[in-house]
């Protein structure tokens, strides 16, 4: 597939609520050997495109009352690892999708928010894994 092509090449993210975020992480941790941080663990992997490269999908937790997956009714996010997430969110406002926010840019990524065809929060993640390898502590190989 061309890389010209504004698409999703992956999963970047699965966040969910929990009654209690640290008891949750520390049950996965015991369980099933998650190596948790602060914000959940990161699962490394390398890119098929170019072995050399590293990627990164994050496992997060939140609070049951987190308003952070709002205006979407469900107590989870998936995030997709994306490129060309300009010229991704022109063609998505083309289609009619609704997008939540402006992108926002850090040094680790780009990230944008939208809902899909149910209601559901998508959150749409361009990401340099150079920098972002740079704030990964939990990390499950």
């Amino acid at each position: 597939m061309s890389d010209d092509k504004p698409r999703v090449t992956g999963v970047g993210g699965i966040f969910f609520k929990s009654s209690n975020p640290d008891e949750m992480k520390n049950w996965y941790k015991e369980n099933l050997g998650l190596d948790t941080d602060q914000w959940g663990t990161n699962f490394e992997w390398f890119q098929g495109a170019d072995s050399s490269k590293k990627g990164f999908t994050q496992w997060s937790l939140m609070k049951e009352d987190s308003t952070h997956l709002d205006p979407s009714k469900k107590d989870f996010m998936i995030n997709y690892r994306v490129v060309h997430i300009e010229k991704l969110v022109e063609q998505m406002r083309e289609n009619g999708v609704e997008i939540l926010d402006e992108i926002e840019t850090f040094e680790y990524g780009k990230f944008v928010h939208i809902l899909d065809s149910e209601g559901n929060k998508v959150e749409l993640w361009e990401p340099d894994d150079i920098e972002y390898e740079k704030l990964v502590e939990g990390r499950t190989k």
